[in-house]
This record gives structure tokens, C-alpha cells and sequence, in this order.
């Protein structure tokens, strides 16, 4: 899918057509970015088995690695947020991609402990803003009411990246060795940053106003939202907020630690090479791809159908999260290898759909103008549990009296995590009550149990998240 030329820069006077073609050589362009970004994330644990025999280090300290980026993840998206907001798209996501890049240097130059920290450290600066800021750019590119779709084709690159990357590294690894695995990843991320700064630009759909101007809408047309302030902590503390958060936090805890520690399972505990090893660890991505693909649109389906979205949304998180959990202690209780694989499949993997309908129940919690930041709190907390995951499992791992006990507990510790939390969202999350008890519902446009507007509430949720 190529753009085509075009006689004027600037996408605002392009035919409708046109537009929608690089908008989505855009997305598509985007979406490896985002593959790439997760391609990263993945890298330390598929190298780890050899990584660790090389450099002599514990399951303890290699834990603490593995957290270590993400404890300036979380304090990057708060940072950039504001950023966001006054610079263009493409300028961040290039240094963002250059910023990757270098942080694979300190491993490349000083293969040791520290360089390994160092590295990590600057990565998690880098990779912490991309998810916001990347949809905010996709958004950009289509109406309102037509970008729930390229979003959620980007979102989807968080397992995709998995599937696609994985074996190539594993391969890489085997091959020439864990090095050279991030020196791939870091040429990769040098030529996409020279693509883009050929051919990345902004979108012209920058606000209501701009979309009514391009495709012609007459004001009266677009949603008419009553505006109120509300302070944040009032949104914070409403239970949906925090059992839809706390469900996605332990979901991203559980899906950092299958990152982090399944490849190192696979070959030390059930004895595959340490190619299929990091190769098997695609398995859960690709059912992490059809899980959140599949959750998005059954939410979907749900609201556009008039269903509550405390049942369209609140319920099909619980629901997920309890059977994620349900599957990674039942992994763990299972004396059939090929059983525990396949309940580990399913737990894992499901975990990384929950990210999304949490975005979308956060941001029924909120005013359209305090989403952004509310989003960006959200995802900043959701994320933290990439710090806890790696390190707490690599101390059970390591003060375990067999490293296959060690892997059981800290997998029945996140399960048990997310089937906990999965059953309290079924309970806890009820968006229509918190709305009433937060003013948002004062209107007569809605009933405490009436679904919101079909039309363009879905993307309306989603462009709140491009705006974290």
C-alpha cells in the first residue's frame, strides 16, 4: 500500500480518497513501530538463558533487569503527555525511535550488569510515551466516527510484534549469539526513523472544528457534550476506575512476566532448544492478537446493541481477567505438559486484551476535556505492573529449592492475581453508577442505565486515549 504523489503538501486540501490512502500507509507504518517497540521489550527475556550463562547473573538480579525499564516507562508518559499536545506526532515518535535505537548501545559497546541496566533504563524512557502519542497521530487521520479501526489494527501490534519477532530473534540468538540480537533490533530501528523522516506527516483531522471545515459537516451534525470539572481524584477513586485499572495493572504484570520468563521456562524447565524456546513464546501473543481483537468487538457489538456498558464493557473485562487468571493456575495444577502449555497459552495471551477495555471504561469516567490526563494517570498505574512482574518472579525463581517449583509459584502468584482482580471488576466496575455519583449523568440525554449514543461513541472513547 503506497500514498501515491501528491501536488500539495498539506493533506487538508487532498481529495477524500487520497487521504484516506496515506492515513492508512500511515497506520500500517505505525503499526510495525509499534511491533518494533514491543520486538524490545521481549528481546532480554528470549536472550536470557544464554545471557545470564555468560554474564554469570543470578535469577534475582536478571529480575531487576527485566523490571528496570519499566521504572521510567510509567514517569515518561506522564512527562510527555503535555508534549504531546504542542508538538507534532512526527517529530516525537522520530526521537522516540532514534531513542531506542541508542539504547542498545551500552550492551553492544559493555556487554555487562550495568550496561544492561543503562540500557534498559533509556529504553523505558523511550518506549513509555509511544502508545499515546502513536494513537494520537493515527487519529489524526481520520474522522471521528472512522478511527476506531486503524486504532485498534496499531493496538494490535503489541502481540503481533511478538509473533513476527520472536523466532526471527530466537533464530539471531542461535545463530551469531544474544548480541547481535539487539544490534538487529537497533539497525531496524535506524532504517524505519529514516523512513519516517521521509515520509511520516501529520494529519490534518487535529480537532471538531477541523473535520466539520475538511469533510464538510455542518456543526450542528457532531456531538454536543456538556462540559464539567471534575477533580481527579473524585474520578480515581470511583471503584470502576480502580478494579478496571488494578484488572489491566495485573494483566500487564502478567504479560511482562510470560516477556521476561517464558522463554527461560521453556528451555529449563520443560528442556526445548533455546531456539523454539524463544520461538514458543509467540504462542500466547498470536492468541493475544485474536483475544484482543475479538473482546474489542464483542464490546463493540454489545454497546452498539443498546447493552449497559457496565455489562458491555465491565462485565466482558471481569470476565477476562477471571479467565486468564483461571487458566495460569490451572497451567500451574497440571501434570500434562502439553495441557499446561496450552492453559499458559490462554492466560497468558489474554491478558494484554484487557488494556483496552480498560481504556474505554476510564474514559466514560471523565469529562471530554480531563480525559487525556485521566488516561495518561491510567496508563502510567496499568503499566507499573511491568516493575513488579520480572523482579518479584526472579526472587521466587531464585530462592526456590528447583527452578521448576520457582516458575510454579511465581505463574500461580499471577494468576491467582488476575483471577482475584477479574472477579472484583465483574463486581466492582459500573460505569452508570459512577457517572451519576460524579455529575456526568445530570442530563436528560441519559437514563442511569441507558446506553450511550451509538454513533461515534466507540471512536469518541478511543480518541480520549490518543489524547493520554
Amino acid at each position: 500500500m503506497t500514498p501515491g504523489s501528491a501536488t500539495s503538501r498539506d493533506p487538508r486540501t487532498w481529495s477524500r480518497a487520497k487521504r484516506n490512502r496515506y492515513g492508512w500507509f500511515m497506520t500500517f507504518s505505525l503499526l510495525f513501530l509499534m511491533m518494533l517497540s514491543w520486538a524490545d521489550k521481549a528481546v532480554l527475556g528470549i536472550a536470557a538463558v544464554p545471557l545470564m550463562k555468560q554474564l554469570g547473573i543470578t535469577p534475582e538480579q536478571f529480575g531487576l533487569v527485566g523490571s528496570a525499564m519499566f521504572l521510567t516507562f510509567g514517569v515518561a508518559q506522564i512527562v510527555a503527555a503535555p508534549i504531546a499536545n504542542k508538538v507534532s506526532s512526527k517529530w516525537i515518535l522520530l526521537v522516540l525511535c532514534l531513542l531506542w535505537s541508542v539504547a542498545q548501545v551500552p550492551i553492544l559497546l559493555f556487554a555487562s550488569l550495568p550496561a544492561l541496566w543503562a540500557s534498559r533504563l533509556l529504553l523505558g524512557a523511550g518506549e513509555g510515551p509511544l502508545a499515546p502519542v502513536l494513537m494520537h497521530g493515527i487519529y489524526k487521520w481520520f474522522p471521528e466516527k472512522k478511527g476506531a479501526t486503524p486504532a485498534a489494527l496499531a493496538s494490535s501490534g503489541v502481540t503481533l510484534g511478538i509473533v513476527a519477532f520472536a523466532p526471527v530473534l530466537a533464530w539471531v540468538i542461535g545463530q551469531f549469539g544474544w548480541q547481535t540480537a539487539f544490534a538487529v533490533l537497533a539497525i531496524v530501528g535506524l532504517v524505519w526513523s529514516v523512513f519516517w523522516f521521509i515520509m511520516g506527516k501529520e494529519g490534518p483531522y487535529t480537532s471538531r472544528k477541523a473535520e466539520q471545515e475538511i469533510d464538510g459537516i455542518a456543526p450542528e451534525e457532531t456531538p454536543v457534550v456538556a462540559e464539567i470539572k471534575i477533580r481527579y481524584w473524585r474520578t480515581i477513586l470511583s471503584p470502576s476506575w480502580i478494579f478496571a485499572v488494578l484488572a489491566s495493572f495485573f494483566g500487564y504484570w502478567t504479560f511482562t512476566l510470560a516477556m521476561s520468563w517464558g522463554p527461560a521456562y521453556f528451555q529449563n524447565v520443560l528442556g526445548f532448544s533455546g531456539q523454539q524456546s524463544g520461538a514458543m513464546i509467540a504462542l500466547p501473543a498470536a492468541w493475544g492478537t485474536i483475544a484482543t481483537v475479538g473482546l474489542s468487538a464483542l464490546t463493540q457489538r454489545l454497546h452498539l446493541k443498546g447493552v449497559p456498558t457496565r455489562k458491555a464493557r465491565g462485565w466482558v473485562l471481569g470476565s477476562a481477567g477471571a479467565f486468564a487468571g483461571a487458566c495460569l493456575v490451572g497451567a500451574t495444577m497440571t501434570t500434562s505438559p502439553v495441557l499446561s502449555i496450552t492453559l499458559m497459552v490462554f492466560g497468558f495471551g489474554t491478558a494484554p486484551a484487557l488494556f483496552a477495555i480498560t481504556y474505554l471504561v476510564v474514559a466514560e469516567l471523565t469529562t471530554i476535556g480531563q480525559r487525556g490526563a485521566n488516561l495518561s494517570i491510567a496508563n502510567a498505574v496499568l503499566t507499573t505492573g511491568g516493575v513488579f512482574a520480572p523482579a518479584v518472579s526472579g526472587f521466587l525463581i531464585g530462592g526456590a529449592a528447583t527452578p521448576a517449583d520457582g516458575y510454579r509459584a511465581a505463574f500461580a502468584l499471577a494468576g491467582g492475581l488476575m483471577l482475584t482482580f477479574g472477579v472484583l471488576a465483574l463486581v466492582f466496575v459500573n460505569q452508570q453508577r459512577d457517572r451519576r455519583r460524579l455529575g456526568l449523568d445530570v442530563a436528560a440525554s441519559f437514563s442511569p442505565e441507558a446506553p450511550a449514543p451509538a454513533a461515534g461513541a466507540e471512536a469518541a472513547s478511543l480518541e480520549a486515549i490518543t489524547k493520554a
